[in-house]
């Protein structure tokens, strides 16, 4: 039973069984565990304590070592990304971790960690940080343990299937990543380790620089004062290429610069040459104008390397390799002076391209359904938990 005068809360959406039972308590985290760090353990005498990378204390306990199961979040940079931990493990001074339960269970509060906000409760400037006190004064809604526990199977048994589909995805992702080295040639050769049947005896492949056959290429510059944020012809930038567009022009000036200057043609790969550098995207031909310079394209009329190909190969280049410094901007030279293998004959160029798009469709498509698996949690979330104005989490 709640304390007369307790503050209580019911979430949108109950398990059958619960549905007659109180509402939940509000409570401050320091009424239902105990939150420790590395930090507060260094004193003690129990043999030498280990150093965690440039200085953060790792503990053990005959004493240092925390035996159980434990909601954990950063102290410190990254505290927006909770973890949950069970069984023995070191704890860490840019770590905190929750103990000493009170009518709570670990992975309940684990829950609740996912749902704060945890940027709304940072220390004043500078790098992210958290303090004890800070999260102990968060209120979050408590219900009995076995609506705890009921809440905690279900979504755990939830992030067990989202866990083992990204799995999935990053296995299709990297058995294409092993594929591109057998069906492209290494550095220093000019035939490719695995080739299709058909195309076993066949020539050895061309090599030159992107530049001989092709040439690179950025739309007429586009001032802010030309965009707006209503409507119009979608104007993409680095930031929104492949995404939701934030500014636009309008149809008369797209018409015009499309007419005079510079533009794809369909099936060109467009590049981010900024930010996010070598990200790729096939120009399907809609009406849409995209930012010189930050992103440019492949001009490519010849074709004798068909677009599909090129897509394939550009998609996958490593451009940390274009020089000895970090690669934050590609510059056309960078791109015309790349070194470029491919076969001349377009049917085997189809072959390959075809190949690597049915396993990119297929990874989409196991991508999605994580997306998809990880939005129905959210959705959970929100409604078996109370909504966090309730709370102040």
């Amino acid at each position: 039973m709640a304390e007369r005068g307790a503050k209580t809360v019911v979430p949108r959406l109950r398990f059958p069984e619960f549905g007659k039972e109180q509402a939940w308590d509000i409570k401050p985290f320091s009424q239902i565990l105990t939150i420790g760090s590395g930090k507060d353990y260094k004193h003690l005498d129990g043999g030498p304590i280990p150093m965690y990378g440039s200085g953060g204390y790792m503990l053990s306990v005959s004493d240092y070592l925390y035996d159980g199961e434990s909601a954990c979040i950063g102290r410190k940079g990254t505290i927006n990304k909770p973890i949950f931990l069970s069984g023995k493990f070191w704890t860490v001074d840019t770590l905190f971790y929750t103990h000493s339960f009170k009518g709570c269970l670990p992975r309940f509060v684990f829950l609740h960690f996912q749902k704060i906000d945890w940027l709304k409760h940072n220390e004043a400037g500078g790098i992210p940080s958290l303090s004890k006190s800070n999260i102990e004064k968060i209120e979050v809604a408590v219900p009995g343990l076995k609506e705890q526990q009921k809440i905690a199977d279900c979504l755990t048994s939830l992030d067990e299937v989202i866990t083992a589909q990204g799995r999935k995805v990053e296995a299709l992702k990297a058995h294409k990543r092993g594929l591109m080295q057998q069906l492209f040639p290494r550095e220093g050769e000019t035939r490719p380790r695995l080739r299709f049947p058909e195309f076993r005896n066949a020539p050895e492949w061309k090599q030159e620089t992107l530049g001989e056959t092709t040439e690179v290429l950025m739309c007429k510059r586009i001032f802010a004062s030309e965009t707006n944020a209503a409507g119009g012809v979608p104007f993409y930038k680095i930031g929104t290429l492949g995404g939701a567009p934030d500014a636009y022009i309008s149809k008369e000036l797209f018409e015009d610069y499309r007419s005079r200057y510079n533009f794809p043609r369909i099936g060109e790969i467009l590049i981010t040459c900024s930010g996010t550098v070598g990200k790729c995207l096939r120009y399907d031909g809609s009406a849409a104008y995209f930012q010189d310079s930050n992103i440019v394209w492949i001009d490519n009329p010849t074709d004798a390397i068909s677009n599909d190909f090129l897509f394939a190969l550009i998609s996958n280049v490593d451009w940390s390799k274009l020089n000895s410094t970090t690669i934050t901007r590609i510059y056309g030279p960078d791109l015309r002076g790349l070194s470029i293998k491919y076969p001349k004959d377009a049917a085997e160029q189809k072959r390959i391209a075809d190949f690597l798009s049915s396993l990119d469709t297929q990874i989409t498509a196991e991508s999605n359904q994580l997306a998809a698996l990880k939005t129905h949690k959210q959705g959970l979330m929100q409604q078996l938990f109370p909504a966090p104005e309730a709370t102040g989490a």
